[in-house]
């Protein structure tokens, strides 16, 4: 027992997983569901787009009852004599055989007799000339008897009464009865008996697609209403080569060819060829109206095969193949005849689901064995290697041999095992990783605990160099808030927590960073630890979400204050955002270590946010920092300024919106206000500058500039009394921080 548990470690939970997925992939290729054969027939079907089959010289020729044969005789079916013409002349041209793709299954209503019938008003000499004449069949028939003619019969739609009239050809079978293995249509449609005696032979034009409606494979023979019929394509191959009936042969596993005497096609178990189409090729064509009417090269039809269709959309004989998503049936017959002829089919034996499986196994048995003692991106390597390897080995069958073998499934099942052990692993990483967060998180700050989780060697002395942009937000009016809970410190602490819930969620819901909190303060940062492209607009985003988010709970606090009837101080915040190049790291000692940012950035992010209670806005941003937000953002510049122990001048602003706001005639107001204030004031022009300065005022909200207007008004004093000089460049030097 104690091997059996030591041996269940050492093999590991991924392995026996991997094993158990690969052991049920094996029985789902078994069993072979429909998703499955889909998946494999659609992968054959792109190797034929890659490489359809040349087919240079078109030994099958289509006569093409197209659409302007049908505007010169007329709507589909013609006249038998027509027909009968055009049997002639194929004749007269050399065509080694004719095969028809269309169905006689009546009489023709244009006969002489028939039209003798139709016409009450007829005299009765012409009647009786009439009468006399020959039938359009007869005429149809006696074309046929002279020529070397195939024709097409029909597998769909009701057995017919007269089935025991239609010309069967004899088959010669070997081994088993081929019957229970055929492909099988529950009727067996012909044409009228005369010309049934007439042809020379008679073969199944009827397909059986796939599932998807796509026409793969062709049978050679079928099963039809209980009789062995052969397919059109290898009647007209025995009638155009004079051989005699053709040969089934069949074993305990099915059908596994089928041919005429000396020329055997090796088919699947149910007797069909796997067609190799080549491409779409109007080569192919000739339209039935010039061959009727002699504008036919002499040696176009010579010792050719000739099959007799229609492309034309209205007569609906339209076929989705691998290659095309509508091919006419006729050429379908002509694709199979090539094929045949060239003998150029593709094949997919019995033994190749044994070679999908064995390449299944080794895969599989591979990584199952290699996961848990090689890298992750060794893995992976090795993994695309063997993928990559298999599907070019897949590929080069086809392309080089036309053997249909299934790269779809060993890969399918590679992944699946792949992917298991790598989850299995994942699962095992965030064990270890809870493993670390409840060992440290006791005596290690939260931001610590989770680098340390998810990379130990990050965690060392020192940091990186970042562009960040950084933030400060402090609440306004913080003692006037503390007195109202001088009594109850609890509250106050309730009220805090109350407060930095939601300005905190703001932050990291925009991938910022939380440094930390400093009593009412919050210092945080984007762009570390993660990358982030868009730190400078997170972070604006960041700072309006705060507003809203502080908006909503002054709304709540005020209505429990007048439920409760006590006093109400709204809370209000400044939020300072700059944006410069940093360190970022573990900063600390061996015994206690924070992930902090420091820098010069830092520290004009935290000037900033002072300036916002005397310019009476709730956000202030560096100019860097706007770099990233104009056009997107409702930006007023309010000042140039140098903040204490510095003297770099740095142009702040503050957003008052989205690009909603922009839009709004108040925002475009206030802006040219501002704008036109700050010009007269920084070109010294005092008088002026006052008047454009009470434009600013009278706002409400986020655009109340009156506190911005007392500011500069108090400072315009002083310059009247002490101007600053012809040399100033509008910069003001803050004497406070």
């Amino acid at each position: 027992m104690k091997k059996l548990s030591r041996f269940a470690r050492r093999f590991g939970l991924g392995r026996a997983i991997g094993l158990v997925l690969l052991i049920a992939f094996l029985a789902l290729r078994y069993w072979d569901p429909i998703a499955v054969q889909e998946l494999r027939l659609r992968s054959f079907d792109f190797y034929q787009v890659l490489q359809p089959r040349s087919a240079d010289f078109h030994p099958v020729v289509i006569v093409d009852v197209d659409e302007a044969s049908l505007k010169r005789y007329g709507q589909w079916p013609w006249p038998r004599t027509l027909v009968a013409d055009l049997v002639t002349r194929l004749t007269e041209l050399g065509s080694a055989g004719i095969a028809f793709d269309v169905l006689f299954a009546e009489p023709d209503r244009t006969s002489p007799a028939v039209i003798a019938k139709s016409y009450p008003g007829l005299d009765e000499a012409t009647r009786k000339r009439l009468t006399a004449l020959p039938s359009n069949d007869d005429v149809f028939a006696d074309a046929i008897r002279r020529s070397r003619v195939v024709l097409g019969q029909s597998g769909e739609g009701l057995p017919q009464e007269s089935e025991k009239e239609l010309g069967l050809t004899g088959f010669v079978t070997l081994g088993n009865d081929p019957k229970p293995y055929l492909v099988t249509f529950p009727a067996l449609l012909g044409n009228i008996p005369a010309l049934e005696k007439a042809a020379a032979g008679r073969g199944l034009f009827s397909f059986r697609p796939d599932r998807d409606g796509i026409v793969r494979r062709a049978p050679l023979a079928m099963n039809a209403a209980g009789r062995l019929v052969p397919a059109l394509s290898t009647e007209l191959l025995r009638v155009a080569l004079n051989r005699s009936s053709p040969v089934v042969r069949a074993d305990e596993g099915g059908i596994y060819s089928i041919g005429i005497p000396g020329y055997e096609l090796p088919t699947d178990g149910k007797g069909q060829v796997w067609i190799y189409y080549g491409r779409h090729d109007r080569g192919r064509y000739v339209s039935a109206k010039d061959v009727l009417e002699g504008r036919v090269a002499p040696d176009r039809f010579a010792q050719r095969l000739v099959l007799v269709g229609t492309s034309a959309i209205g007569l609906l004989d339209l076929k989705t193949t691998p290659i095309d998503g509508a091919m006419p049936g006729v050429e379908v017959h002509a694709q199979v005849l090539e094929a045949a002829l060239t003998r150029n089919f593709l094949r997919n034996p019995y033994w190749t689901t044994l070679v999908e499986m064995s390449v299944a196994v080794s895969v599989g048995i591979a990584i199952i064995v290699l996961a848990p003692l090689v890298s992750a991106l060794t893995l992976l390597v090795v993994g695309a290697a063997g993928v990559g390897a298999m599907v070019m080995a897949s590929w080069m069958s086809f392309a080089q041999e036309g053997l249909l073998i299934d790269a779809t499934f060993p890969l399918m099942s590679s992944l699946a095992i792949y992917a298991a052990l790598v989850f299995v692993n994942y699962v095992r990483e965030q064990n270890d990783r809870k493993y670390i967060r409840t060992t440290f998180k006791q005596y290690l700050s939260p931001t610590l605990v989770e680098q340390l989780a998810k990379s130990r060697e990050r965690v060392v002395l020192g940091g990186e160099d970042r562009v960040m942009t950084v933030m400060f937000s402090d609440v306004r009016g913080f003692t006037a808030i503390s007195e109202l809970y001088k009594d109850d410190p609890q509250g106050l602490t309730h009220l805090m927590n109350r407060l930095l819930t939601p300005l905190s969620m703001a932050i990291q819901a925009r991938r910022g960073t939380i440094d930390k909190y400093m009593g009412d303060a919050i210092m945080a940062f984007w762009n570390a630890p993660l990358d982030d492209p868009q730190h400078e607009v997170n972070a604006c985003d960041a700072a309006l979400d705060m507003l809203d988010r502080l908006e909503t709970l002054n709304r709540e606090r005020a209505e429990e204050a007048q439920a409760n009837g006590q006093r109400f101080i709204p809370i209000k915040i400044g939020i300072g955002l700059n944006t410069g190049r940093c360190v970022v790291g573990n900063m600390g000692s061996d015994m206690r270590m924070q992930y902090t940012v420091l820098g010069d950035a830092v520290n004009l992010a935290s000037r900033i946010e002072g300036q916002t209670k005397p310019y009476g806005v709730s956000i202030l941003v560096g100019a860097r920092t706007t770099e990233a937000l104009r056009d997107r953002y409702a930006l007023l510049e309010l000042d140039c300024i140098t903040v204490k122990g510095k003297t770099e001048p740095e142009t702040i602003y503050t957003v008052l919106g989205g690009a909603d706001v922009v839009a709004t005639p108040e925002f475009k107001t206030l802006d040219r206000a501002v704008g036109r204030f700050l010009a007269l004031y920084r070109s010294q022009d005092w008088k002026a500058a006052l008047q454009a300065l009470s434009a600013c005022r009278g706002g409400s909200g986020r655009f109340a500039m009156d506190q911005f207007a007392d500011l500069y008004a108090d400072r315009i004093e002083i310059f009247q009394q002490n101007p600053p000089g012809p040399e100033w460049n509008g910069v003001f030097a803050l004497q406070t921080k």
